[in-house]
């Protein structure tokens, strides 16, 4: 198990604070002030002229812009025989948990079980998307996805063994490697002949990375480094084999010819020498999946295992932990069929006063609900992966959304699941008790949702700002961009003066006409939402938490809303037996989503909320300050 990742750290280290000053949105007092001589003019050349375009639905609602080419149609990139081989592996796979594993025996011995270990091997879970020339079955992410639900449909406590090794564990092998690393490595991880592990989290750094203590010296003659620190909460930790890890290494500029310490990431073997582990971790859930604290003394790591470029440790892990989060939305969604699935059986079963239990309003919004949470998780899981395969590389927002959607999600099904079951739910037997408790961890671990909300809001704004930015250069130059600054301009002043173009959504079946024009709207409102909070507080806003965490909610209802949309179109384009049902949860979704929305935008605009949001802050403080509760007893003693 992994802490959240430094995300702040690093929007904070590509410049966010700059990207997001003051001066580059108050637009009227530059549009103002043309060049006054050639050389500022020259200077200005140099500048961008065009904000980087990017494909992401969420990276463009913070301008206000529906951008949905990777999202409508509902992609479907499996080709036939790929469809051929996950059909080959998806009744296998699940004859396996069905038959061959014990999730409650797992989580009694606090591991998963020898035998199971074994049959996973022989299943090739190990090495689902290593290349089959490396051993492994090649699969796809949409695959992978598929596969991984079934797991998480199970025994999340397995889910985490198997992901902590292939979708963190060797993923950077996977992703950046070179051909000698993946031909050395890949073979063994693939076979489950070596376990992987992700090392970043010690007992200093969990979102705050850059303050990682273990270090890596070069020797002398630069043919080995030598490590030497610890790290914490590591899944798999006491069984692995070979560890991505992650330490300070000084590195000197080459132009500067200063050094300074920057993180790298290193393929470690435990045969190298100097690898420890200490004993298990005693946790509330997942108890099946391994997690030890991991000690390196004088460990001699050979340069060739350097993984990604000395120096590029950060950007190595990024693209681990964003590579591999949409994972966790499939696999949850199969946590959620377990758990509707526990519940449904118990509610048309269960009499109470002459009748069904399942044919009481309470009963039915419940499972309505959780139906609902599912769709859109599954939804979203699969849509990402979809365009992962399509070779996007725009979906990392997307992926952060569905992570913390997903387990946000979980938790309330099975809660509810619960709650429907009453006692029954309460108790060991009928499983959820044990699912409650693996899911928790699912809110905290790779990039905890917290962090994960805030890096979606701050690189949201930020991508805004550099075309509220590309505008202000404009301005300075009317003649040659007359056309960019006419067409915002429009823009911003229907906008102002209440007028929009419709907020029309495009390849959305006319059967939710309604809900595609409340979702335009709606993004329309967000865009404004998110250039009002740029222009008061520049590069202030990196501070403003209160509306950050705002903004981040409403724009996962935005991305949820969409996704619902598009599959629910699919369906009812290709007339499914389940277009009918699809449509409902749509259209129930989209209207109660945009209704969050417009809460969240207005608590960013409202002066109560603010007074409230000071309000709250004040309380924490005196809270901490005392170091307990600060109101005094009722009764006075």
């Amino acid at each position: 198990m992994m802490r959240s990742s430094n995300i702040l750290w690093a929007l904070s280290r590509s410049g966010l604070t700059k990207e997001i000053a003051p001066a580059a949105y108050r637009l009227q007092s530059t549009a103002a002030q043309p060049a006054a001589s050639e050389k500022v003019a020259q200077k200005e050349q140099k500048l961008p002229k065009q904000a980087k375009a990017n494909k992401s639905f969420v990276m463009n609602i913070f301008r206000g812009a529906a951008v949905t080419d990777q999202a409508i149609p509902y992609p479907y990139v499996l080709t036939e025989e790929q469809k051929e081989t996950l059909e080959m592996l998806v009744d296998p796979t699940e004859k396996f948990f069905e038959e061959c594993n014990d999730a409650a025996k797992n989580d009694a011995i606090e591991r998963v079980d020898e035998q199971t270990l074994e049959g996973l091997k022989e299943l090739g879970a190990f090495g689902l998307q290593v290349p089959a020339e490396l051993g492994g079955v090649g699969l796809n992410n949409t695959q992978y996805a598929r596969l991984v639900e079934i797991v998480g449909s199970h025994d999340l406590g397995v889910g985490i063994t198997l992901g902590a090794h292939q979708s963190i564990g060797f993923k950077g092998i996977l992703i950046a490697g070179n051909p000698e690393q993946k031909a050395q490595y890949l073979p063994k991880v693939a076979s489950g002949e070596q376990i992987a592990a992700f090392a970043l989290t010690e007992p200093s750094s969990g979102s705050d990375a850059g303050s990682i203590r273990s270090r890596a010296v070069p020797s002398e003659d630069g043919s080995h480094y030598i490590l030497n620190g610890s790290k914490i909460w590591i899944s798999n930790g006491g069984l692995a084999d070979v560890f991505t890890v992650f330490a300070q290494t000084p590195v000197t500029d080459p132009k500067t010819g200063q050094t300074r310490d920057k993180v790298t990431a290193f393929i470690v073997e435990r045969a190298f020498g100097g690898v420890s582990h200490g004993a298990p971790e005693k946790k509330m859930g997942i108890k099946a999946s391994n997690t030890a604290e991991v000690y390196f003394e004088d460990t001699k790591i050979p340069a060739e295992n350097v993984l990604g470029g000395v120096g590029n440790g950060f950007k190595v892990a990024m693209e681990i932990l964003n590579n591999g989060r949409f994972g966790m939305a499939a696999a949850l969604s199969g946590t959620m069929r377990y758990s509707i699935k526990k519940a449904v059986d118990f509610a048309t079963a269960r009499m109470q006063f002459g009748r069904r239990i399942d044919s009481f309003g309470t009963i039915q919004e419940k499972l309505a609900r959780m139906a609902m949470l599912h769709y859109v998780t599954e939804s979203m899981a699969y849509m990402i992966s979809s365009n992962m395969d399509s070779g996007s590389k725009d979906y990392h927002l997307e992926a952060a959304v569905s992570k913390c959607f997903a387990s946000e999600a979980a938790w309330a099904v099975t809660d509810e699941a619960i709650q429907v079951m009453g006692g029954m739910g309460f108790m060991k037997e009928s499983g959820l008790e044990r699912v409650m408790r693996d899911l928790r961890i699912f809110r905290i671990f790779e990039g905890t949702n917290d962090i994960l909300r805030l890096f979606v809001a701050l690189t949201g704004l930020q991508y805004a700002g550099g075309h509220l930015r590309e505008l202000q250069q404009a301005l300075k130059n009317p003649a040659a961009n007359m056309g960019l600054i006419l067409g915002e301009g429009t823009k911003r002043a229907k906008r102002v003066i209440g007028f929009t173009d419709g907020g029309n959504i495009e390849g959305i079946h006319s059967n939710l006409s309604d809900s595609a024009l409340l979702l335009g709207r709606a993004v329309q409102a967000f865009g404004n939402c998110a250039e009002g909070l740029l222009m008061k507080h520049g590069k202030g806003i990196i501070d403003q938490q209160f509306f950050l965490n705002r903004l981040a909610n409403a724009s996962m209802d935005l991305y949820a809303s969409l996704v619902v949309l598009s599959r629910a179109s699919r369906s009812l384009n290709l007339n499914l037996p389940s277009a009918s049902h699809e449509e409902k949860i749509a259209r129930v979704w989209v209207n109660e989503a945009s209704d969050r929305v417009q809460l969240n935008l207005t608590a960013v605009k409202s002066s109560v909320s603010h007074k409230n949001f000071s309000d709250l802050e004040a309380i924490a403080k005196e809270l901490c300050a005392v170091g307990n509760i600060v109101a005094e007893r009722p009764l006075g003693i």
